[in-house]
């Protein structure tokens, strides 16, 4: 740079060019060391770049893949079978009556757990899902499905082979289906599945119920509910019998 400042004296004597001189000549190695820092930082990042994106760690790992072959196993299979004994999470159904309605070989006549209305409430809901579109609101097999040419119509629950058959018969068929009746196992928990056959003893009871089964005071049949009717805005509700009672002493 030196040298620079003296040639540009020397030669025209002239500061101003000298000064022109110089200022290129800064500019100029300005540029390269910008050029150098621009060359530098592309390098770093593409290094970066590349590096970061092989994980060889994670993409290339020693692993077998479903059902290939293994030499590690004497049997040459890469899936082992599970150790004898074992249960998986929620599996373990050690009751199993509540899971077949079989005690051994033979059908069980008994409910696993306390029949309430909430018990009848809920069978009587599952029921009316499932097993009503051909069994019919009252089991009698006259539901919507045979209604439109099925081929075959499912038998009343009260004819007295049905009437007599254990508890434990209904469940059975449910789990396992009978005859061109498919399995709901997938569709119904084995609770509800109870909770249902519940609800047919009931439906056989209401249909067949002699005047020896009804509680005394009560009529038969039964009296309709009253209603009254609500504004439009709200739906009708059935009419105590304190106001009914109130109403008729008029």
């Amino acid at each position: 740079m030196q040298s620079l400042r003296q040639s540009a004296r020397g030669d025209s004597g002239c500061h101003i060019l000298a000064h022109c001189q110089l200022s290129g000549a800064y500019r100029c190695c300005a540029r390269k060391g910008r050029n150098v820092a621009i060359a530098v930082l592309a390098l770093s990042l593409t290094a970066i770049a590349l590096f970061s994106g092989c994980r060889l760690d994670m993409h290339v790992q020693p692993k077998q893949n479903p059902f290939e072959r293994s030499a590690f196993f004497s049997d040459q299979r890469s899936e082992r079978p599970l150790v004898e004994g074992t249960v998986a999470r929620g599996q373990l159904r050690a009751d199993t009556y509540f899971y077949t309605g079989r005690i051994g070989g033979t059908l069980g006549d008994y409910m696993p757990f306390p029949v309430t209305k909430d018990v009848l409430e809920r069978g009587r809901e599952r029921f009316n899902i499932y097993c009503s579109p051909c069994h019919s609101l009252l089991g009698d097999g006259n539901g919507f499905v045979p209604s439109r040419g099925f081929s075959r119509k499912p038998p009343s629950y009260h004819i007295p082979r049905l009437r007599n058959a254990p508890l434990g018969y209904f469940f059975d068929v449910m789990t396992n289906g009978f005859g061109i009746m498919p399995d709901y196992r997938s569709q119904i928990e084995p609770e509800d599945r109870w909770k249902i056959v519940a609800y047919i003893r009931a439906l056989q009871l209401s249909q067949n119920a002699t005047a020896a089964d009804v509680p005394a005071g009560q009529a038969v049949p039964s009296q309709p509910p009253r209603l009254q009717l609500g504004s439009g805005a709200t739906l009708p509700v059935i009419e105590s019998a304190t106001a009914r009672q109130a109403e008729e002493q008029k």
